[in-house]
């Protein structure tokens, strides 16, 4: 007797995998004989049919189809059968006769519907089947196409968006890309539900996120402090409720008011909020963790989109973390002060005239460190601490230039007898870009730009800025008036025609940021490269200001060290200023920023050396020593390490200066405490 072990049993089902894949095989080619019979039975019904002329349809799939105009309204993209339509239907009917009664029945046994059947003769003629045949399968895949269409549009409104707003997006889009579907109906809906008559705050002071940013994170964002605002301040006590009918969340207005105080003015509490929002930002390059994504529905298992409901979801999450981590954080908080001129700057007085550092701090060499000022609480306490308990200096660049650029400096320079580079540079937008002036509409009350951030706005936000104002003769409604400054604060665009803004050029943030004309241009760098490098590039002007101290200090010239070089913004402010550069050894990771140097270096006929090395964390004890005996020791060890784990759009994450990034601070600490032993010891 044959009996059923565990051997026999894996033999069977090997045999089973082995021939499952011939079964369907078998039901393939038994479907493909149908077909062919079918096939035969048209050609011995009409004969050797003769091909026909193209057809004038076109068939392009909706996301290969350029719309032209995004204001069409959505009936046209959902038009219902009409009388008249139905009329031509039966008059095609009719025409193709009776000799076609056979045909129509023929192909109707086919499974086409009878409407289309006679469309198709109508159109091609009773004489060729196959064009009558290719005309049906296009028709079907159409209506097919139609039919997902239909569910698409029901998703949406299902997720609560208005059916002639998803009907719009859908046409503007085409239905493969429901990514850009859903960032097109959130732009509507903010357009939409932002009331018509708000609190008219100078628009200097705020700027908010496009729809779906959430407050988790903080970034360089101005906020013009000394221009008036145009209504009243709200009562005492109304301040969320105030903040709450602007626009912003109770989570946003209840963390600004925690973290800039009961007494800050509206101005301060929806720059914080601004700010945060701004650090939102996209950046391609490092892409925010996001959770994982459900299907649409079943008939779209190959696109993985976000519901509605796990999107707010997900924000939520982000704003309570944010706002545990800010309201129960263990650090003090080290307040900013307002305005930010630090000790002085050229057109304000200066707030301090002399200064008492701490012992450690006086010793030679001259130290001088950059980074944003809005870091997470207890970031520049921490930075204070490892650099010899000095103060932090916070200065905004926008009292140097027509941009903003808050930052931190700690440094143990002087600050008596300081004085800027001239010409001094342009501070408002029209003084530094004259062209603009022209088109610029009295409704965009901006006066200075914001921090340049390492990306712009792309093509298709300024088209679609283009076409939200372009069907108002005059002013368009305040609610479009605030979406748009809404985006060109947050990318700083400028108004260069008739309603077109554009981002600006790499040559116009050379200009704001101090740079000499083309300095980043050419020698193979691309544009995506130029606006890395100035995004993350000192404020000449600004840093030149506290360096001018050391122009009496060195006559001769000076030894330079510079950690995080980038483009060489310490070293062009100390070349602006007149202090020769004997020697200078720059620590830069980055090649395209080293290349930069170097073209700049031998442009500007330096007659110093200039030694490049390009890792920080290489440049060690016995690497230093032997730079340091050939020239004598550094005069000024300056760098600003990576914020990137601090805060702004190009951020990894937001975990302080403990992150990978940010991190590296503690190795310009390592430098600096090396440079000081090898010079005490010498």
């Amino acid at each position: 007797m044959w009996i059923l072990n565990e051997s026999h049993c894996l033999w069977v089902l090997n045999l089973l995998i082995i021939l499952w894949p011939l079964y369907v095989y078998l039901q393939l080619l038994v479907v493909l004989l149908e077909v062919l019979v079918k096939a035969v039975a048209w050609k011995e019904m009409d004969g050797d049919s003769l091909c026909g002329e193209d057809d004038n349809f076109d068939w392009d799939s909706e996301d290969e189809r350029e719309i032209e105009n995004c204001r069409l309204s959505a009936s046209s993209s959902l038009t219902l059968p009409t009388a008249e339509a139905t009329a031509n239907t039966a008059v095609a009917s009719s025409s193709v006769g009776s000799s076609g009664s056979k045909l129509i029945d023929h192909f109707v046994g086919m499974g086409f519907p009878q409407k289309m059947v006679a469309e198709a003769i109508q159109e091609n003629g009773e004489e060729n089947t196959d064009l009558i045949l290719e005309t049906l399968l296009k028709c079907s895949a159409r209506s097919s196409a139609g039919s997902s269409g239909s569910k698409l549009i029901d998703h949406f409104i299902g997720m609560g968006f208005d059916a002639e707003m998803v009907a719009k997006a859908i046409q503007e889009n085409g239905e493969g890309n429901t990514d850009t579907i859903l960032e097109t109906l959130l732009t509507y809906s903010a357009i939409k539900k932002s009331p018509e008559e708000q609190p008219h705050v100078d628009s200097d002071h705020w700027s908010s996120e496009y729809d779906g940013d959430l407050l988790d994170d903080f970034s360089d964002i101005d906020s013009f402090e000394n221009e008036e605002i145009a209504k009243s301040e709200p009562d005492e006590g109304n301040t969320l409720l105030f903040l709450a009918r602007m626009g912003y969340t109770v989570e946003e207005a209840s963390i600004a008011v925690e973290r800039c105080g009961p007494d800050a003015t509206i101005a301060e509490l929806t720059d914080f909020i601004c700010a945060a929002q701004m650090a939102k930002a996209a950046d391609a390059s490092f892409p925010e963790e996001k959770p994982k994504l459900k299907h649409f529905d079943d008939d779209y298992p190959k696109h993985k989109k976000r519901s509605y409901y796990e999107y707010d979801l997900w924000k939520r999450k982000q704003r309570m973390k944010l706002e545990k981590r800010m309201l129960h954080g263990d650090d003090e908080l080290l307040r900013l002060p307002n305005p930010m001129i630090g000790f002085g700057v050229p057109t304000e007085l200066a707030v301090v005239t002399h200064r008492t550092l701490p012992e450690a701090a006086i010793e030679p060499p001259y130290f001088y460190y950059e980074n944003v000022a809005l870091a997470p609480k207890g970031v520049w306490s921490t930075i204070s601490r490892f650099l010899y308990d000095v103060e932090p200096e916070f200065v905004d660049s926008k009292y140097f230039c027509a941009a903003a650029r808050k930052r931190g400096y700690v440094h143990n320079l002087p600050v008596q007898n300081r004085f800027p580079l001239l010409p001094l540079p342009p501070r408002t937008i029209h003084e530094a870009l004259p062209l603009t002036k022209k088109w610029w509409p009295s409704w965009d009350t901006r006066t200075q730009l914001n921090c340049l951030q390492t990306c712009v706005g792309s093509a298709k936000l300024t088209d679609r800025i283009r076409k939200a104002i372009e069907d108002y003769e005059g002013d368009p409604p305040l609610s479009i008036q605030k979406y748009v400054l809404d985006e060109c604060r947050k990318w700083n665009l400028v108004w260069v025609g008739r309603n077109k803004v554009a981002p600006l050029e790499p040559d116009e943030v050379e200009m704001l940021l101090g740079f000499p004309r083309n300095h980043t241009r050419g020698g193979g760098i691309s544009r995506t490269d130029r606006y890395k490098s100035l995004g993350n590039s000192f404020q000449v002007d600004t840093v030149a200001y506290h360096l001018s101290v050391l122009k009496d200090l060195f006559p001769g010239g000076i030894n330079l060290l510079s950690l995080f070089s980038g483009i060489g913004g310490a070293e062009v402010a100390l070349h602006r200023l007149g202090i020769r550069l004997k020697n200078v050894v720059s620590v830069e990771i980055s090649e395209v920023n080293r290349n930069i140097i170097r073209c700049w270096w031998e442009q500007t006929n330096q007659t110093g050396n200039l030694i490049d090395i390009v890792d920080v964390q290489q440049l060690n004890a016995d690497r230093l020593e032997q730079l340091m005996n050939s020239f004598g020791g550094f005069d000024l060890v300056v760098g600003g390490s990576p914020c990137n784990n601090l805060t702004g759009s190009n951020r990894h994450h937001r975990s302080g200066l403990e992150g990978k990034e940010s991190s590296l601070f503690f190795d310009f600490c390592r430098i600096l405490d090396l440079v000081k032993c090898i010079m005490t010891r010498n």
